[in-house]
């Protein structure tokens, strides 16, 4: 096997890892363990809380100490044993403490996944920029094959979930011990853990533009983490008023096309960026995040099973404008000396601070919407689609940006 093939199945097990719970806990706490919409929130919401500190921590150890390619096995198998635990409890405590354990395991190895990726294909003369992409994209095709896989077995509200998490985690942790050695340079290559989280990068919420932009990071990064909440529960809650319904019976295929999308959408990136600039790309983002929770909002799986088909399309120009335009922003405006540690604010302030206020504001809207154990699905949806709608009409507003074409195709090579 080369060393390409290794690391596409290295990837494909990472995102397979994740794929193979997250859509479908939210289902399993909703309909299985009758959690409330305050408690999936905040368990979502641990997602938040571990990467505000855990990858930049754990980013020092690989830098310092420990080979990179052991802290990634030693990740996954921590991760594997909480997500045992996690399958054999019931109770809210117990499940927040372990998938709590869970993501400060989890979070990190993202980061050192890529780190590890990137020092074997230096290390066997590979070009990170051309030959990095494609391996990455098998960790997309890992993370619907595992929704698939729970969903086809019938999993998506058992405790059974855990299992397929736990064994692709046990596999890809020893397997991540076998990767060739990518030992520290023990030496301070990244800077100072204030560096890493980015917090020496807080002297640009001086600037307006900088101040709105990170803002709007945190509250669009709140999106995301909605989405992979409710989903599932929303999906759930038709199964008895549509029992023969494909969305009832296989709502992890459904949210699959979410992720398929998403592989399709980054292809179009370049074009749109380069035609309409940094600025329209995210106002995009935005509008696409209150389109995919208005199509929540309208559909069913039956008549209405279009707009849900369409709400799945519509997250790949959601997810992916933000994230790579925010990135590339980042990127151009950050002085040289703090591009790095800019970078680590920008993912804190939307995969750590977003991703708890999305988590733990959601929950309450879900309850704030529930009476007597029955949920409004379409004022829920329309409640966040508003939430998103008026993000972007105030970022319009607010955000000081002229697109230059030029130095986008300068900063973007």
């Amino acid at each position: 096997m080369t060393i390409k093939h290794r690391l596409v199945v290295m990837n494909f097990l990472q995102l397979f890892v994740w794929g193979s719970w997250l859509i479908s806990l939210g289902g399993y706490m909703h309909a299985t363990l009758k959690f409330t919409g305050g408690q999936i929130g905040s368990i979502y919401a641990t997602m938040g809380i571990a990467s505000l500190f855990m990858p930049a921590v754990l980013g020092v150890v690989a830098d310092r100490w420990v080979n990179a390619e052991r802290v990634l096995g030693a990740c996954h198998l921590v991760g594997a044993a909480s997500l045992l635990m996690a399958s054999r409890v019931s109770d809210f405590g117990s499940m927040y403490f372990l998938m709590l354990l869970n993501a400060m395991a989890y979070m990190p190895s993202i980061a050192l996944n890529n780190a590890v990726s990137y020092m074997v294909l230096e290390k066997h003369g590979s070009n990170i920029i051309t030959d990095f992409p494609p391996i990455r994209m098998w960790g997309t095709i890992g993370f619907i094959a595992a929704m698939w896989t729970v969903d086809l077995l019938g999993w998506t509200i058992s405790h059974l979930q855990f299992y397929v998490g736990a064994a692709a985690a046990v596999l890809l942790g020893l397997y991540a011990f076998t990767m060739p050695a990518c030992p520290p340079a023990r030496a301070s290559r990244g800077g100072s853990l204030v560096s890493k989280l980015g917090l020496d990068a807080l002297v640009l919420f001086k600037q307006r533009k900088m101040l709105a932009f990170f803002l709007f990071a945190m509250m669009l990064g709140a999106a995301p983490q909605i989405g992979a909440s409710f989903g599932q529960p929303f999906l759930y809650d038709f199964s008895t008023l549509y029992p023969d319904s494909f969305a009832g019976n296989h709502p992890g295929l459904l949210m699959s096309i979410s992720q398929i999308s998403e592989t399709l959408f980054i292809l179009t990136i370049p074009f749109f960026l380069l035609r309409f600039g940094i600025k329209k790309v995210m106002l995009m983002s935005a509008f696409a995040w209150a389109l995919r929770f208005a199509f929540f909002g309208i559909g069913n799986p039956g008549g209405g099973l279009i707009f849900l088909v369409l709400s799945m399309i519509v997250y790949g120009m959601a997810f992916d404008f933000f994230i790579i335009s925010g990135s590339l922003f980042v990127k151009n405006e950050a002085p040289g000396n703090m591009v790095a540690s800019a970078q680590g604010l920008f993912m804190l302030m939307s995969n750590g601070a977003g991703a708890f206020l999305g988590g733990m504001v959601s929950g309450v809207v879900v309850d704030y919407f529930t009476a007597d154990g029955v949920k409004d699905w379409p004022g829920i949806w329309f409640a966040f689609a508003s939430y998103a709608l008026v993000l972007g009409l105030a970022l319009a507003f607010v955000f000081d940006y002229k697109h230059d074409a030029n130095k986008l195709k300068a900063i973007a090579h």
